[in-house]
């Protein structure tokens, strides 16, 4: 199996945690930033984390949970019992330096996305903007710009959701983010949580670079993440499977941009 796929440690408890470290491998040893941890938790259940030197944001992919810091109790945050409802996921951004808390009101599935922290921010729920729509025809998805570079609301990270319909294409035309040379392009790893629906199906992401040195075409299955560490990444639903991914990005500038392959860059000049 690819060390760019990682899979969950059973149903239960922490069945990701992803830190630099660990993310270091053949395929990605210059990983610096990005980490990722993932509990699904049962009602009752209460977990809690430092943050070190690292600044947080969570995301209650769906369930309730209550969710405080050292700055006090934010209450009882979670308006998604089934992430594929398509509503807002309820977030809080927790500093470095500090620590967060979280007891399960519900079932619930947290995620944990971190990357270095400077600091400048307060703890606090997030406002998460509103669904907005990309693409067109089979290259429609439908994103929530949790935490992207318009929002001043993190010193690294970048977080999204993407949920693309069963049949279609996302992270579409394959694009690159792989080198610190802002403002055409900036260096960011990116790490993709995956759910499918029906959640017996299956998607496809593949990770490559133009010279061909990285080339994985990976299967994911619900609950899966694959790492980027460079190279375009794309992502394909089957017939029948609805996809969902959160997406954690950050490197050396807190600005996504992106360059498109050239040999299919074609197609997002043709729909615009």
């Amino acid at each position: 199996m690819s060390d760019l796929l990682i899979k969950p440690k059973g149903t239960t408890g922490k069945v990701h945690d992803i830190t630099v470290n660990s993310a270091r491998t053949g395929k990605s040893p210059d990983w610096a930033y990005v980490g990722f941890g993932l509990y699904r938790l049962k009602a009752g259940d209460r977990v809690e984390e430092r943050t070190g030197d690292r600044e947080v944001i969570l995301v209650l992919v769906e369930g309730k949970a209550e969710i405080s810091g050292v700055d006090g109790n934010f209450g009882t945050l979670g308006d998604r019992m089934n992430v594929f409802e398509r509503r807002k996921p309820a977030c809080v951004y927790v500093p470095n330096d500090s620590q967060w808390a979280a007891a399960a009101v519900t079932d619930c599935t947290l995620a944990v996305c971190t990357a270095p922290g400077r600091g400048s921010h307060r703890a606090r729920v997030l406002n998460v903007p509103d669904l907005v729509t990309r693409g067109k025809g089979a290259n429609t998805r439908y994103i929530f710009p949790i935490a992207m570079e318009e929002s001043d609301v993190a010193d690294s990270l970048l977080v999204t959701e993407v949920f693309t319909p069963a049949g279609n294409w996302s992270s579409y035309p394959p694009h690159r983010h792989d080198e610190d040379r802002f403002p055409e392009m900036t260096y960011l790893e990116e790490t993709y949580y995956h759910r499918l629906n029906p959640e017996q199906g299956y998607g496809h992401q593949r990770v490559f670079t133009e010279d061909g040195e990285l080339d994985e075409t990976l299967s994911v299955s619900n609950h899966d993440v694959v790492l980027v560490p460079k190279g375009h990444h794309p992502c394909a639903a089957p017939y029948g499977y609805d996809m969902y991914y959160l997406n954690v990005m950050a490197g050396p500038l807190r600005k996504w941009r992106f360059q498109n392959h050239p040999a299919h860059d074609w197609i997002a000049k043709r729909d615009g």
